[in-house]
């Protein structure tokens, strides 16, 4: 277990950061108790951890855009965090950062239902949204499985998606516009409120930055009119092969579900355990879940299609909903696969890999490959429909040795996907965690340019320094890479 550096931890004089930082957001504004700080020693990648010696939690963006100006000032490194629910150690702090927690900018700031437009602060919850336009028949599409605690601003960083990103893609298709605090303490706009404006696509840039580039303090999200008819189908099979076959004859039949999740028979039994569903069959060694969406005639047709695809493909029982209470209940279960995994496992370590949906079976028997050559069992739930891969990995973390060794396991799944023409990223970002496999990804020339795009923003690399980019100092073989960016970061 790596300890902090004391030497290097007197570098920075805190009292006059923190005395101005208080000027600006007041006492209550400003964390300084170590005993407060635990809450912010890690995000939702438990695995490693590193207490800030400052957190601050500005209500405006004049708030924050003066906090940065004053980390500009000291050449002091801050980390924009929001609800903490990441799972890639995006919001890592790193040593003798600050924290800028932006989970009190809660307010949704407009909703404009004629053009179809919200503007929300980034600490607004991703559900927030559609509860408040759903009653006039509007949603919000975008719907991480976090949904109801993860923050809007942490969707943005992340480029984040959920069960609905098959049809209706991930957050930066329901992004416009953005007002940002860059690393200098400027404030400016990029987007707007329609879908195309002249010039570059910095909305597009800035969207899975993951905090590299500045902060989101204003965002203005795209809502949808909710469909006119929604049916959920439940399909469970004898074989992971028969359901990975039926995902692709689906889209091949020119069906595009609103969402598709697969399930292995380890996820069914866990959320069985702990839900209670009683919808999904224990003995059925994968499911799918199919949710089909637009207007009465159009879901009657692909209801009637689906159920015949999955019925030539093996499927044992097609379980259909059209009622919203009994829809809610079969995406119950999904929605609570990962925590449902604390409860068979002391531990788990999720990577997000995509694939082609073509070599869904080839990777998922590799996988199991894997998890018999390590001997850690694996828990696969997953986006089905743009093969978004979410392969869990139970182990035991008090057991010494056995993070390094999923880790590995971790890391050869990420390089299965890009084998196959994947990546190794869908939703969950690169962050600290899997920064040392981008060079499996992309080239030299690739990785020099992307680069270039942080330089420009970020010059001084004070926002979210040692996220994404790998470096020949840190960045050795596999995952134990990725924790020596991180002086002082504790390994658990």
């Amino acid at each position: 277990m790596l300890t902090q550096d004391k030497k290097d931890q007197k570098q920075i004089n805190w009292k006059p950061i923190i005395k101005k930082f208080v000027a600006v957001l007041g006492e209550k504004g400003v964390v300084q108790r170590k005993e407060e700080l635990l809450t912010y020693e890690c995000d939702g990648l438990t695995s490693y951890r590193q207490r800030p010696p400052v957190a601050v939690l500005p209500r405006t963006t004049e708030q924050v855009a003066e906090v940065v100006k004053i980390c500009n000032q000291y050449s002091v490194p801050f980390i924009a965090r929001g609800s903490g629910t990441g799972l890639s150690g995006g919001a890592l702090p790193s040593e003798n950062s600050v924290l800028i927690v932006t989970s009190l900018m809660r307010q949704i700031l407009s909703i404009d239902l004629e053009n179809q437009r919200a503007v929300v602060q980034p600490g607004v919850i991703n559900s927030w949204v559609t509860q408040a336009v759903s009653g006039a028949g509007f949603y919000f599409a975008p719907d991480p499985s976090s949904q109801i605690i993860c923050s809007i601003g942490g969707n943005i960083a992340e480029n984040s998606g959920g069960v609905h990103c098959l049809k209706y893609g991930v957050t930066t298709n329901h992004v416009l516009g953005l007002k940002l605090v860059l690393p200098d303490g400027s404030i400016v706009n990029v987007g707007g409120q329609i879908p195309e404006t002249p010039g570059y696509d910095l909305t597009g840039v800035f969207v899975g930055s993951e905090g590299t580039l500045g902060i989101a303090t204003e965002i203005t999200l795209k809502i949808l009119k909710s469909a006119e008819s929604i049916c959920v189908l439940l399909a469970d099979f004898t074989s992971v092969e028969a359901a990975a076959a039926t995902v692709s004859d689906i889209i091949s039949a020119g069906i595009i579900p609103g969402g598709m999740e697969m399930m292995d028979n380890i996820s069914i039994n866990a959320v069985e355990d702990v839900v209670a569903t009683n919808c999904y069959p224990r003995d059925a060694t994968a499911i799918l879940l199919v949710e089909i969406d637009g207007l009465d005639i159009e879901v009657s047709a692909n209801k009637q299609r689906v159920t015949e695809i999955c019925k030539q493909n093996g499927a044992r029982n097609v379980t259909t909903a059209s009622d919203p209470e009994t829809r809610l209940k079969l995406w119950k279960g999904r929605k609570a696969a990962f925590a449902a995994a604390g409860h068979i496992s002391p531990d788990y370590y999720v990577q997000d890999g995509v694939i082609p949906r073509t070599q869904l079976t080839y990777v998922l028997k590799e996988i199991e490959r894997l998890s018999q050559k390590y001997g850690y069992s694996i828990a696969n739930v997953f986006h089905a429909g743009d093969g978004n891969l979410h392969p869990l990995i139970l182990f035991d973390n008090s057991i010494h040795g056995e993070l390094e060794k999923v880790e590995e396991l971790g890391g050869e799944i990420l390089k299965l996907c890009v084998k196959v023409g994947g990546s190794i990223s869908g939703e969950h970002g690169i962050g600290a965690d899997k920064k040392c496999y981008m060079p499996d990804m992309f080239s030299e020339a690739d990785l020099e340019t992307m680069q270039w795009v942080r330089q420009v923003f970020n010059p001084q690399g004070l926002a979210n320094p040692g996220k994404i980019f790998p470096t020949p100092r840190t960045c050795g073989e596999a995952a134990k890479a990725s924790i020596q960016s991180f002086p002082g970061v504790e390994r658990f």
